[in-house]
């Protein structure tokens, strides 16, 4: 199968300078491209493939000879998004051999082609709007509506030293909408969104990170790879992310009408329950919210299926919680203290029969809790009370794909249980908490406090952007 020599909608153009310490030809070059880069960037980004499904057009080389060297312009076109353009241009500059000589490519500029055409067209509209203007006299409709959109359009400020591109409410609320780009920001901000800041790229900014330690923060971005890219770029970059929102799979933020794009941002999920392929990942969300526009296009007061699971969800640990309470040790396990001496026998009896006990007790078996504070007096620190980590791993277990979360004290008594989202407010408000079991991420907003609370252990599915973990608290997740 021959690769296509064209493709129908050219998005943009990556422009590469290239010097090679030899005489070459241009097939010489080409091959050299197709050859380095072959499985360098995985199977959905191979420029073979590409190529042949119309993603990538035909690469035209520019060459000239002189004293032994070659120099010249390598012009790619791609279909492809902002992000993966960017990716493949990127993966040029790995070319580093042409033929038997050393070769050095640099990419000089990525040029979005639909810039040049829409100065065009804008030149354009302003002509033929001049002309109109002149000719006959505009209705009060329309120039209201001309007068508004130009207004908008001017509301587009530079925030912070990176200069990106924002509403004009940033500094005035305490809530901050991330997108990815400027389209997107002059979408919201024709909508009445103002308070909005595009990242400007996969590259967190020092402005983004700031801006992120002040602000309630809800990352509003597309439903596409380039989507998922951004947002994990994010969570590595140490910014501080409260809410994520998505557009539906293969559609974005620019593209969205004012009824869809204030649905979307309500139905927004905490960041810590975004864990890859769990209840509130991207991929479960855009799974889940059915396409706006071909289901449901004017009602909106159908309720939502991510909803309908959830609250499945939140029955089923009902019931678990109430079975657990009848039997908290399960059956068939043996509670470890059933046969030791009854709480309710005079402490005289306990005295008498102390020392029998220690002799007749199960190897591994901690010692019983009045026994620590009676010998208290004659050891120079109280012997710490070990957790059983095998039954915590139990709880959480059954805890799985319930979105909650079980408090423990010293003894592995169960304290109270709360939804996910509620463990940061209901630590603040407990005390003698020294284990959690949670079905969700470990962040480190949730180990400081838990830290300061003077927790011993937490437990969760998996840790999240944890960068400094305390030396006194013990971290465990389900994959461990």
């Amino acid at each position: 199968m021959m690769a296509k020599t064209y493709i129908d909608t050219v998005k943009y153009l990556v422009y590469t300078n290239v010097e090679i310490s030899g005489l070459v030809e241009k097939p010489d070059v080409v091959g050299a491209i197709f050859g380095q880069t072959e499985g360098l960037l995985g199977d959905e980004l191979d420029l073979r493939d590409l190529q042949k499904n119309g993603r990538i057009g035909r690469i035209e080389v520019d060459l000239s000879g002189s004293d032994g060297k070659t120099t010249g312009t390598i012009k790619i076109p791609s279909s492809l998004d902002m992000v993966e353009t960017c990716i493949i241009a990127a993966a040029l500059e790995t070319v580093d051999r042409v033929g038997p000589c050393e070769a050095r490519l640099r990419i000089t500029k990525v040029e979005d082609t639909r810039n040049l055409k829409r100065k065009v067209l804008v030149d354009r509209a302003k002509n033929l709007l001049k002309t109109l203007i002149k000719t006959e006299i505009p209705e009060s409709k329309e120039i209201s509506e001309l007068v508004r959109d130009e207004v908008k359009t001017a509301e587009v400020t530079e925030y912070g030293p990176d200069r990106l591109p924002a509403g004009p409410t940033i500094d005035r609320n305490n809530e901050v909408v991330f997108v990815e780009g400027r389209a997107d920001v002059i979408n919201l901000l024709k909508n009445d969104i103002t308070n909005v800041i595009a990242i400007g790229g996969a590259k967190v900014t020092r402005t983004i990170v700031e801006l992120s330690k002040r602000k309630e923060v809800t990352v509003f971005l597309d439903g596409d790879r380039g989507g998922d890219i951004i947002l994990n770029e994010l969570s590595q970059g140490n910014v501080d992310i409260d809410f994520v929102s998505r557009a539906p799979t293969g559609m974005e933020v620019e593209e969205l009408t004012r009824k869809e794009m204030i649905k979307y941002l309500r139905n927004r999920v905490p960041f810590e329950q975004t864990g890859r392929g769990g209840k509130g990942s991207p991929e479960r969300m855009r799974k889940e919210i059915p396409r706006f526009r071909q289901e449901n296009p004017e009602d909106t007061s159908q309720p939502v299926p991510s909803r309908e699971a959830e609250a499945a969800a939140r029955a089923r640990a009902e019931d678990e919680r109430s079975r657990m309470d009848r039997n908290p040790y399960g059956q068939p396990e043996r509670n470890p203290y059933a046969q030791t001496v009854p709480r309710e026998q005079p402490r005289d009896l306990r005295e008498s029969q102390r020392e029998p006990m220690y002799r007749r007790e199960e190897p591994g078996l901690p010692p019983l809790p009045d026994e620590i504070e009676e010998k208290a007096p004659l050891q120079p620190v109280a012997a710490p009370v070990r957790l059983d980590k095998g039954s915590l791993m139990k709880e959480l277990n059954e805890l799985s794909n319930t979105l909650r979360a079980r408090f423990y004290n010293s003894s592995l008594d169960r304290i109270s249980e709360v939804p996910v989202r509620d463990v940061i407010k209901a630590l603040g408000e407990t005390s003698d908490v020294h284990a959690i079991v949670f079905d969700g991420i470990i962040t480190q907003r949730l180990v400081d406090l838990a830290a300061k609370q003077g927790v011993k252990t937490l437990i969760g599915i998996k840790i999240g952007n944890v960068n400094k973990a305390p030396d006194n608290i013990e971290i465990i997740t389900k994959s461990k």
